[in-house]
């Protein structure tokens, strides 16, 4: 049986008139009528029940529809994928980036995927961890960088690449930025201004469990906003502060000090479809799990 017989096999089934799926195949009427009695001598029995108003699937042409569909899904797949390696110009792979992931991760990961495709063309899709696990799910990123804790669904993995320290960050006009470093009874009362919690629920409650953990009460601010947002607010809050990594000593207005006695750390994992067929995808996977931690 070929292909192309199930493919015209299916068409009549989902049109259930044989006039109808010859027009949406671009054939013949009668040309269609002897290929679909080919396939059913070939499986030995009726497959469609023929009436005056179209036609009705029998058991056996229910089974041998599921299936075919099946096959033409895998067959189209294996065919596009295999077009992707053949042809690196045309391949493209859908990056996500959680907000406020390093610059050198995503870069380094966009690194591994053209050094194993060159001519490849990567697109980073940017946005919060709610946002990236969707696209995940929906298909319209290939791999995603996210910070941990986030809830997955059960078809994704991931793969832990990076750790980031965070520590106190505020204005330079903050009565603790003459300090070195931040104990966490200094932040007692603080107003703290983190990003709203449904943007990354799991991250969020973490992140305020550490503080407590290492005894710093602080009171969570009603302004919720983005990171960057906060980085822009916080040279106008004198009295507030924020958590960021040391990267953001470089912002104007603002200064950043390790927190004590012990830093706040985030991971980083690279999340994918447990099933995804792209083997370039799945070598950078497998080179990140059986790899070190990268760095800048």
């Amino acid at each position: 049986m070929e292909l192309r017989q199930l493919r015209y096999f299916v068409a009549v089934a989902e049109e259930l008139h044989f006039r109808r799926a010859a027009e949406r195949l671009f054939i013949s009427t009668p040309t269609l009528s002897q290929q679909i009695r080919a396939v059913e001598r070939e499986v030995g029995g009726p497959l469609l029940i023929r009436g005056n108003q179209g036609v009705e699937l029998t058991a056996a042409g229910e089974v041998l529809l599921k299936a075919a569909r099946g096959v033409l899904e895998a067959a189209d797949t294996a065919l596009r994928d295999t077009r992707a390696i053949a042809q690196p110009e045309t391949a493209v792979f859908r990056l996500g980036v959680v907000n406020g992931a390093p610059s050198w991760l995503p870069a380094r990961i966009e690194g591994m995927l053209r050094a194993r495709q060159p001519g490849a063309r990567v697109v980073l899709m940017g946005g919060p961890s709610a946002d990236q696990v969707r696209l995940l799910d929906r298909e319209e990123v290939d791999l995603a960088v996210l910070r941990m804790p986030v809830r997955l669904p059960d078809h994704l993995s991931l793969t832990p690449v990076a750790e980031e320290e965070l520590g106190i960050v505020m204005s330079r006009k903050n009565d603790l930025a003459g300090l070195e470093a931040i104990e966490a009874a200094h932040l007692r009362g603080r107003e703290l201004i983190l990003f709203a919690r449904d943007s990354a629920p799991e991250l969020h409650d973490s992140m305020l469990a550490q503080l407590r953990d290492r005894g710093a009460t602080v009171a969570l601010s009603d302004s919720a906003m983005s990171h960057a947002q906060m980085l822009s607010l916080l040279p106008l809050r004198p009295d507030a502060v924020g958590l960021g990594s040391t990267r953001t000593a470089e912002m104007p207005g603002l200064v950043w000090r390790p927190l004590l006695p012990r830093p706040l750390v985030i991971t980083y994992v690279a999340a994918c479809r447990a099933a995804a067929r792209n083997p370039v995808l799945h070598s950078v996977t497998d080179a990140l799990a059986g790899g070190s931690r990268l760095s800048p």
